[in-house]
């Protein structure tokens, strides 16, 4: 504790005094904790050191770059770092509270405002993790190259070598990326949160949504978008509002498939083969 708090005081700029600390469930890889400090309440997170030494640090980025687009509210990262055999991330605890009645119109809105910043490149300086898998931003000129050399070509790797998928599958994944450029038209990278389900986000006390745990990259903005119609959990008026604010490029419907083939190997990696057939779906519907 002690040396949590002055990690917290040295990164945060501030003097915190850490009173006690309570265990809250959630997550499959980590330890979460809400912390009692002179200066409110705060979250923790914990996990080993030899598993993902880089992991919360890649996290604490992450959260820093999608809090300083002042759009969609994230949990304001404090501090990150190494105490014995752990790392960890501590960043403001968002409390709960109730919708406000143009939630969702809010919601779709500020994320439609995030995909607008953009860089040059799709991608980003280094690697990050989605879930506890190692998630590759080598950056490219073309979205299509990006997402078959950074996403799809390096899951499918691991799948197989795991023996999750078999030959054929990773026959019909080659096929697939290479007519990656024949299915996305061009377009101007954006920032993303990487992993937007709904178990990623909170209505926070403003009444308004909070997102958290983050893939970040600058990738297709329709990735985000099909992750959340993978696992619902989202009201089709914010679909609507974010199509009314940012129209996504013609043909965007088709695409949807390809798009949540990312997620899906993801979770299949992670959670075994109940995704086989999800994956196998959007393969044979293809080719």
């Amino acid at each position: 504790m002690g040396e949590l708090t002055s990690a917290l005081s040295h990164q945060s700029g501030m003097k915190i005094h850490i009173n006690y600390a309570e265990r809250i469930p959630g997550g499959d890889i980590n330890e979460h904790f809400k912390l009692n400090t002179d200066n409110g309440l705060l979250f923790l997170k914990m996990t080993d050191t030899q598993n993902y030494p880089d992991m919360f640090e890649r996290e604490f980025m992450s959260l820093e770059t999608l809090y300083a687009t002042n759009t969609l509210a994230v949990p304001r990262p404090l501090a990150a770092g190494t105490t014995g055999s752990k790392v960890f991330l501590i960043t403001e605890f968002m409390e709960k509270g109730g919708a406000n009645p143009d939630f969702w119109e809010n919601f779709g809105g500020n994320l439609a405002r995030m995909h607008r910043h953009t860089q040059q490149h799709f991608g980003l300086p280094q690697a990050n993790y989605i879930g506890n898998i190692k998630q590759y931003n080598t950056p490219y000129s073309s979205w299509s190259v990006f997402y078959a050399f950074n996403r799809l070509q390096p899951l499918t790797k691991e799948a197989y070598d795991r023996q999750v998928i078999d030959k054929q599958m990773v026959t019909q994944m080659e096929n697939l990326w290479r007519h990656l450029p024949q299915i996305f038209p061009e377009e101007q990278p954006s920032l993303l949160h990487g992993d937007f389900w709904s178990g990623n986000y909170m209505v926070g006390r403003d009444g308004k949504a909070c997102v958290y745990d983050p893939a970040v990259y600058y990738g297709n903005r329709e990735m985000d978008l099909a992750t959340a119609r993978l696992f619902g959990g989202f009201d089709t008026r914010f679909f609507f509002t974010y199509q009314s604010m940012y129209p996504l490029a013609e043909g965007w419907q088709s695409r949807i498939g390809i798009c949540q083939l990312y997620p899906l190997l993801v979770h299949l990696l992670l959670f075994g083969g109940s995704y086989y057939t999800s994956v196998k779906n959007v393969l044979d519907n293809f080719n």
